[in-house]
């Protein structure tokens, strides 16, 4: 489609802003039951989750320090994927985890392509 070429920054940046997003909302739904109570006790993987997710969610956001705060939001999906779903077979449609095993993979994207525009990181390259 022609008429999108020219959109290709502002879609990674929405991918990116809206991808943060959902990922603090894990956070902030393990922490403060919000919008609807998490359904597990926390226990300290949990914890260790839940800060990685509100920390790197809202950095990832803002696109600040987004190379770092995507890779180990990418790295904590991928162990969340094997820990909480993998041990109820491999593939993610039948385990529970096409949602963690997609975030595992879109913040490894987000890691190696950078925060691009609307982005604090943009905004002290310049």
């Amino acid at each position: 489609m022609k008429f999108l070429d020219g959109f290709t920054e502002q879609a990674y940046a929405l991918l990116r802003i809206v991808a943060g997003l959902l990922f603090l909302a894990h956070g902030v739904q393990k922490f403060f039951n919000f919008p609807v109570a998490f359904p597990y006790p926390l226990n300290p993987m949990l914890h260790a989750a839940g800060a990685i997710e509100l920390v790197a969610g809202g950095l990832i956001v803002l696109g600040l320090f987004t190379r770092p705060a995507a890779f180990l939001a990418s790295g904590m999906s991928a162990v969340g994927y094997w820990v909480a779903h993998g041990s109820n077979g491999l593939y993610p449609i039948a385990n529970g985890g096409e949602t963690i095993a997609l975030y595992s993979f879109l913040f490894l994207f987000i890691a190696t392509r950078g925060a691009g525009i609307w982005s604090v990181d943009g905004a002290r390259a310049k």
